[in-house]
């Protein structure tokens, strides 16, 4: 709302008129330096691969390769990338403490049918210059985007978007995330609550209880993110976008007998489904570790 050039009224008068310090008028924020930057793109690649590494470990490969660093270091910028080791501990995804936590409810649930569990995760975007969060909510039965949003910020804002978005379109029985304070948040939950889903969160330190949002981010990752520089937000939503389609409606999927997410989210939707073939899938019998794909039965 600033006119920094308005010939009549002054810069100092504007920022009285908004009730904002004048002061914050020249503030340019500091860009993170190249260090960080490389290092944040490191630890974003490592724990793609290893998302069990916690600050510890992962301070000593970083020191391995031949970076100088700390481990509190390390540890504030895991804070700031919104991640932490999957391994139990005692303070993993932490909700805030006046938060109300929910129980898991997908253990031994048998997944039948689309839009029967959706789960929701936020990953870590990296720019040439900087870095982005991608969060993503994804339908367990089809593997399909539903909605997704990209910002610059860790704050809430940018999920609710994405949980908006979503239900704007169908809703499921259960939703599904971590417990980190973006998801115990009463603005994220009351939505859910006010839809009539019932709340699922996963165990403190359980790898495997959101499987299928950490094999998107690999797929996004190493199909789309690393195989690119983006220079900007802009261009990075742009390719996200283009990314998200590809891989909702034209990419193939091993354990949906190669149809696409969209032909088994919306099958009535679907472009020709191979002549008259007709691919049926076994419901997931109990949700762990040893047992996660859809299998096809012809």
């Amino acid at each position: 709302m600033i006119e920094r050039h308005n010939p009549k009224i002054s810069l100092k008068t504007q920022a009285q008129l908004l009730g904002l310090s004048r002061a914050s008028l020249y503030y340019h924020p500091v860009a993170p330096s190249a260090q960080e930057i490389a290092c944040k793109h490191r630890i974003d690649e490592l724990y793609t691969d290893h998302p069990f590494y916690g600050s510890r470990k992962m301070t000593a490969v970083l020191r391995r390769e031949g970076k100088t660093i700390s481990r509190p270091t390390v540890q504030k910028y895991m804070r700031e990338m919104g991640i932490a080791g999957i391994a139990p501990g005692p303070n993993l995804s932490q909700p805030h403490p006046e938060h109300k936590v929910y129980p898991y409810l997908l253990r031994g649930l048998r997944i039948e049918r689309p839009n029967q569990v959706w789960s929701i995760d936020i990953t870590y975007i990296r720019l040439s210059g900087g870095w982005m969060y991608l969060v993503a909510i994804l339908d367990w039965f089809s593997r399909y985007v539903v909605a997704w949003e990209l910002d610059q910020t860790l704050e809430i804002p940018f999920v609710l978007r994405s949980v908006d978005q979503a239900l704007a379109q169908n809703q499921p029985e259960i939703w599904n995330s971590d417990q980190g304070s973006h998801f115990t948040s009463p603005q994220y939950t009351q939505r859910l609550l006010d839809a009539g889903i019932r709340i699922s969160m996963d165990g403190r330190g359980r790898a495997m209880d959101n499987i299928f949002n950490e094999r998107l981010w690999r797929s996004v990752k190493y199909e789309e993110v690393y195989l690119n520089d983006y220079q900007s937000p802009r261009e990075a939503r742009f390719a996200i976008n283009r990314y998200l389609n590809f891989y909702n409606h034209e990419r193939p999927h091993q354990s949906l007998a190669y149809c696409t997410p969209g032909e088994v989210y919306c099958p009535d939707e679907s472009p020709s489904r191979r002549g008259s073939e007709f691919f049926a899938f076994e419901p997931l019998p109990g949700l762990n570790a040893e047992s996660r794909e859809l299998n096809v039965v012809t």
